[in-house]
């Protein structure tokens, strides 16, 4: 009995110190860019938190979104206990989430998968593929910096393999988290457990009965009503008009190959699984099968209507998220399994060519800042030596000015102002309206803003005065050299941080 208890144990470390040395070469793969894209909000509320001085100017462009998460309060809790620096308690955090949804693909894959190739391949496949992108929804299954849907990814899957195993009341709790971190990947999340748990039961007339309770449970929790027949005014309509993406009639025909494709694939798994009598993976296959078929029905119901047009924040179709995970750890498994098997040098082409493909990604998609963008390491491009001089040497109640499509900008690889500057902006054109569609009272505010920004390039000392007198601000970050009249005190090579009088 000892002899056993030790062999489990040292089996355990094994496979946690194989999944922990997958999660740094993941890690090292996807890159790591604190302050870019979403987490121009999160980031920029673990600081409104910790320092309630800062952003005294159009806070609510990042705090009304937090307010279904309480995701910037833990990271602030996190911070106030250990003491550390913001940046070192992101890293900290991103860390751990690649672990647990890489350790959940490996519990998941031991659970459907014989073989011990098969197991590790999906685990090496999902880590080298973190950021492949999810069809149409702007999405990767992880984000290179820590965001509450890294988290939320990690309970879903944790909480798939305690269904898998029949412990289906110990992915309660596991979805509770996800839920309080992002309630909309959370929903889907349920979604897939609910159709998972019924893909296990027997026999077939009780899948079918519970099966329809799932889909009426499911679509009360999606399909929100009252607000959605609130007419959209045009405010809100102009913000939306940048994230036609969410709807599905923006969509090309690849993206729809990228959501529909994922379908096809795991019926065949369904048909050639059952044939070969593995009736857990078949099951499985089929439960991935319906949630998705259930949650496109459910994004055509939501997203086609234009009277539904109120809807299409939701962003239904993001329920590939979590079939792209599947799939690529599905994917890793069976080329561990008919190709690579103990053969040494196969996995070394495999391992070369997943991560090799995947970072060069990386590298291309970020052209003008270090690969993995640490705590230690000074800001390498103009934008970010800007924000940091920002940080450092201007009062805290500093509200600026600056070009409001500044993210698109030649080297600036969209790092967000208010996150990585930690001082107020006016609305910008890009960013912000992501959280204009969610939050429709902010429209009228983010439209004047940024209509008053119009014409930046050309803008002469009269109409940063004019923003003052409109707006209150204060400063302004402009290209170098500056305009004529600004008091300037820190330039590079591109551009000034300068005081408007």
């Amino acid at each position: 009995m000892i002899g056993i208890q030790k062999l489990k144990r040292n089996r355990f470390l094994t496979e946690l110190l194989l999944v922990l040395l997958l999660t740094l070469i993941g890690f090292a793969v996807m890159g790591y860019h604190p302050g870019y894209e979403d987490d121009g909000i999160y980031l920029s509320a673990v600081q409104s938190d910790l320092h309630p001085a800062l952003y005294p100017h159009d806070a609510e462009f990042f705090k009304l979104q937090m307010q279904a998460s309480a995701f910037d309060n833990s990271v602030a809790w996190f911070v106030r206990i250990t003491r550390l620096p913001v940046a070192w308690a992101e890293l900290l955090g991103q860390l751990p989430a690649i672990f647990l949804i890489l350790w959940a693909g490996y519990s998941i894959a031991k659970r459907l998968f014989e073989r011990a190739e098969a197991r590790w391949a999906g685990v090496a496949m999902l880590a080298a593929m973190l950021t492949l992108p999810v069809a149409g929804t702007a999405l990767y299954i992880a984000d290179q910096h820590l965001h509450p849907r890294n988290l939320a990814t990690a309970f879903i899957l944790l909480a798939t393999d305690r269904v898998i195993a029949g412990k289906r009341w110990y992915a309660i709790p596991l979805l509770v988290a996800a839920f309080a971190l992002h309630p909309i990947m959370a929903a889907f999340g349920v979604s897939f457990c609910l159709c998972l748990s019924i893909a296990m039961m027997e026999p077939v007339h009780v899948w079918l009965r519970d099966m329809r309770a799932a889909i009426a449970r499911s679509a009360a929790v999606l399909i929100p009503l009252g607000w959605v027949f609130d007419p959209a005014s045009p405010d809100w309509r102009k913000a939306m008009d940048t994230r036609q993406y969410y709807l599905l009639s923006g969509w090309t025909w690849y993206e729809w190959l990228g959501a529909l494709g994922p379908l096809v694939l795991f019926w065949l798994l369904w048909r050639l699984a059952k044939r070969r009598g593995n009736t857990l993976l078949s099951r499985f296959a089929l439960a991935v099968l319906i949630y998705g078929i259930f949650q496109q029905l459910v994004a055509i119901v939501m997203l086609a209507p234009p009277s539904f047009i109120r809807l299409a924040p939701m962003q239904p179709m993001r329920y590939l998220q979590i079939i792209y995970c599947f799939l690529a750890l599905f994917a890793g498994c069976f080329i561990g399994e008919l190709l690579l098997k103990r053969r040494a040098w196969r996995w070394a082409v495999f391992l070369l060519v997943a991560n090799g493909a995947m970072l060069s990604a990386q590298v291309a998609e970020f052209p003008d800042c270090p690969h993995l963008e640490m705590p230690w390491t000074k800001p390498a491009n103009p934008w970010l030596q800007a924000f940091a001089w920002i940080r450092t040497n201007t009062p805290t109640d500093a509200y600026f000015a600056l070009d409001p499509y500044y993210l698109a900008a030649p080297d600036e690889d969209y790092h967000n102002f208010r996150a990585l500057a930690e001082r107020s902006a006016l609305a910008d054109g890009i960013k912000d309206t992501a959280v204009v569609v969610l939050v429709p009272q902010l429209a009228p505010e983010w439209n004047r803003e940024v209509t008053a920004e119009s014409g930046w390039k050309s803008f002469e000392l009269a109409d940063f005065e004019r923003l003052k007198r409109e707006f209150g601000v204060d400063w302004a970050l402009v290209s170098f050299p500056a305009p004529r009249g600004l008091d300037c005190e820190w330039h590079n090579s591109e551009l000034s941080v300068c005081r408007i009088p």
